[in-house]
């Protein structure tokens, strides 16, 4: 029996009427996506086609899902919002905070002791407020989803970029910031920019060494980290119904690495079984009568150049492996190829360490395949050279795999099992002589490699594969090692080859758990108390922000101009920061510290125009606000990209900073700055950017006129003695001045529901 049937089944029961409503309002044959989109519009009765790209749309999401670091912050401000519980089913996934050390048990321990204070409020606000509750050691967030919520057809949104993932049962589900959570669980609308659609053509199937990783990992190489930004990209074709549900998982789960608001697939067999294996037969059965709407009208898949903005094309047949990286996970290169690409660009080739799980493959196929590689080894004699470690994607995996004699099997080339949580895959990972900081290499299948990411090392190549590919690099020991041509030396002396893997899609006994970790909510939270102590550095119950004066902002100092890639994780790092994710003062000690100074190349040392000498950016910041002084941050293409983490946008607002001005934003972080209240504004002309000096002063002329598809114009007062006046354009509409105007999104909230 399925969670929230009931909101299932209403789903489907609207969804042909309003299918037939959008071919005759758009007058054409439909995309999944479109169907989706319009079957969920918070306005059910549009009198004329949205435009891609353009339109700004309210829409009604299904459900909300959150994940404990960003969870924090997202229900301290749900609790503003005058709300006795959540409008819309809503979950928390205690998945971040459990580091990775020692092994699954004493880790997860460890992690319950040190963070007891935040599971404790989490638990509560839950019980208070009608949402369901993981605990620490259920699993991560995107696999407990896909196993028990995502249903074909739905639409939901969640405080995490990896959100996506739930596209493989044919869902559209999108990363969000806290503070669009707390719209839509106050029973608000949900604003989206109708996105450009961009169709993936798979013909063939996969076969040998390849899998689903692979393709997601060459359409990164041919999109780049921001070529799916604001598109829904929908993978279809002979090749899209080959695959298996969790396989559809993974490669929805990496779009977030292309930018995309989410990728999908139109509802097949395979997600008809995944459904019937994790026990939703119910909804199965209701998606079977209705499934010629759960996937792309006929005429689209056979003219998708008609229908779709971009179409690209994959031949599964000829798909070879790819491995990417480093340090950005859209540099795609096929594995005949990576000695070559490494000894060229002087990568490490010994592998120190493989990694495989996390939310974007820890299905029970993933570690099946794995698994049959690692059994090889062992029948074949060889010794494992590198370290290895497993993250199972939730404890019912788990169990089933240990079950089923997998985890033994990674015993046996020596694999240590971590907790089923994010760990190393979001630098939760206490990894032994990290703090050296040589340079080195390792593999890992999760979905993000930038730098310092996985164990803060700034020297760690890190590598995405597959987790079969990574199972055999880490036997190997060696980047270059091809298992599809190479040999490897056993014990014995003896040159011997590994196959090509295997494994179930399902497992054929069927999934099994004792304790799956889900806390069902009170039936009446009323006379539950949620407490958060005062002198607590964990937690801090928030104030709301300042509204906007009506004045010009003037005298504003540079804090940083960026230079290069400054991801969510540049601007607010994860790792051990994550401790201090329901404590905003405390977590602003870490604004901006990993970004690069476009002056000095270097990390977390900006000028202060105070005291002419050099700081750390949160201290710095701190003078300037102590002093009353409002900042600017500058920034490069694609500010923000990464992960959904609205911390990156509350701790400049929290210290001070009034505007940031950058070449392009990715959409999540933009939307974040946008609903706290700050301005979000890109250069007219990308060439200005150069302009900006260390001791920069902006004045802003026309802001008292803010106004959608207008431009503002900045004064930038250089320290010797000239100015250059700089056009700044911006995304606003009227709804979103208003929350610039108001303070904040949540701010008007508060008003609303008074």
């Amino acid at each position: 029996m399925a969670f929230d049937i009931k909101m299932i089944q209403s789903v489907y029961d609207r969804l042909g009427k309003n299918v037939e409503k959008t071919r005759l309002l758009l007058g054409k044959p439909l995309t999944l996506t479109e169907k989706i989109l319009y079957n969920h519009l918070a306005d059910n009765n549009p009198i004329a086609p949205y435009q891609r790209g353009i339109s700004y749309v309210d829409f009604n999401p299904d459900r909300v899902a959150m994940q404990d670091a960003t969870a924090q912050m997202a229900l301290l401000q749900f609790m503003h919002a005058g709300k006795n519980s959540a409008a819309v089913p809503s979950t928390v996934h205690a998945d971040h905070l459990i580091q990775a050390k020692t092994g699954a048990n004493n880790d997860l321990s460890t992690a319950k002791n040190t963070n007891q204070e935040v599971y404790d409020f989490l638990s509560s606000v839950c019980n208070k407020y009608g949402i369901g509750f993981w605990k620490p050691g259920a699993g991560i967030i995107h696999q407990v989803v896909l196993e028990n919520y995502a249903f074909p057809g739905g639409m939901m949104i969640g405080t995490d970029s990896h959100t996506v993932n739930a596209g493989g049962l044919g869902m559209i589900a999108i990363g969000v910031g806290g503070a669009d959570a707390v719209d839509v669980m106050a029973g608000m609308p949900w604003e989206l920019k109708f996105p450009k659609l961009i169709g993936i053509k798979l013909t063939g199937k996969l076969n040998g060494w390849t899998a689903p990783k692979d393709i997601i990992l060459k359409v990164a190489g041919i999109l780049t980290v921001k070529g799916g930004t604001g598109c829904v990209v929908e993978y279809f074709g002979e090749g899209a119904q080959s695959l298996s549900c969790t396989g559809k998982g993974t490669i929805c789960n990496m779009g977030a690495e292309i930018g995309a608001t989410t990728s999908t697939f139109g509802y097949d067999e395979s997600m008809e079984r995944y459904l019937k294996a994790t026990g939703r037969d119910d909804v199965a059965n209701a998606a079977n009568k209705v499934k010629s709407h759960l996937t792309a009208d006929t005429e689209v898949y056979e003219n998708p150049e008609k229908y779709f903005d971009q179409v690209i094309e994959i031949d599964l047949n000829t798909l070879e492996p790819h491995i990417n990286g480093p340090f950005t996970p859209d540099r795609a290169t096929p594995i005949s190829k990576i000695r070559e690409e490494a000894e060229k660009n002087g990568w490490p080739l010994k592998v120190e360490v493989g990694l495989i799980g996390s939310c974007t493959n820890s299905s029970y196929e993933d570690i099946s395949r794995a698994a049959s590689v690692a059994k090889q080894a062992a029948d074949k004699k060889l010794v494992s050279k590198a370290e290895f470690s497993i993250t199972p994607g939730s404890e019912q995996v788990r169990y089933t795999i240990e079950r089923d004699g997998f985890i033994e099997t990674f015993h046996q080339i020596g694999g240590k099992v971590f907790a089923n949580a994010c760990g190393p895959c979001i630098g939760m990972w206490a990894r032994e002589g990290a703090e050296k900081q040589e340079k080195n290499t390792i593999v890992h299948s999760f979905n993000r490699n930038f730098a310092k990411r996985a164990d803060g090392n700034p020297n760690t190549h890190a590598f995405v594969a597959s987790p079969e590919i990574v199972t055999a690099l880490t036997i190997a020991g060696d980047l270059g090692f091809n298992p599809i041509t190479d040999t490897l030396t056993n014990s014995e002396g003896k040159a011997v080859k590994l196959d090509p893997p295997s494994g179930d899609e399902l497992p054929k006994n069927g999934f099994a758990v004792e304790d799956n970790g889900f806390q069902a909510p009170a039936n009446d939270g009323s006379n539950i108390q949620v407490i958060v102590n005062p002198t607590s550095d964990r937690l801090q119950l928030l104030a709301p922000f300042e509204s906007w004066d009506g004045k010009n902002i003037t005298g504003a100092k540079l804090l940083i101009k960026a230079l290069g890639k400054c991801t969510t994780d540049h601007i607010s790092m994860a790792g051990p920061w994550l401790k201090y994710r329901g404590h905003l003062d405390n977590i602003s000690n870490n604004l901006l510290i990993g970004a690069i100074n476009a002056f000095n190349k270097e990390t977390n040392k900006v000028k202060s125009q105070l005291s002419g000498k050099y700081g750390e950016v949160p201290a710095v910041q701190r003078e300037y606000k102590k002093a009353g002084i409002p900042t600017v941050v500058i920034g490069d293409h694609n500010y923000g990209e990464g992960s959904s983490r609205e911390h990156a946008a509350m701790e400049p607002r929290h210290l001070g900073v009034k505007a940031v001005l950058v070449k392009s934003f990715a959409r999540i972080h933009e939307t974040n700055l946008k609903k706290q209240g700050m301005l979000a504004l890109t250069f007219a002309n990308e060439s200005d950017y150069n302009k900006i000096q260390e001791d920069d002063t902006f004045n802003f002329i026309n802001l008292t006129e803010f106004k959608p598809d207008k431009s503002l114009k900045i004064e930038v007062k250089h320290n010797n003695g000239l100015t250059d006046i700089i056009e700044a354009n911006h995304t606003y509409n009227e709804q979103q001045i208003g929350w610039f105007k108001a303070g904040s999104a949540l701010n008007l909230i508060k008003k609303q529901n008074i």
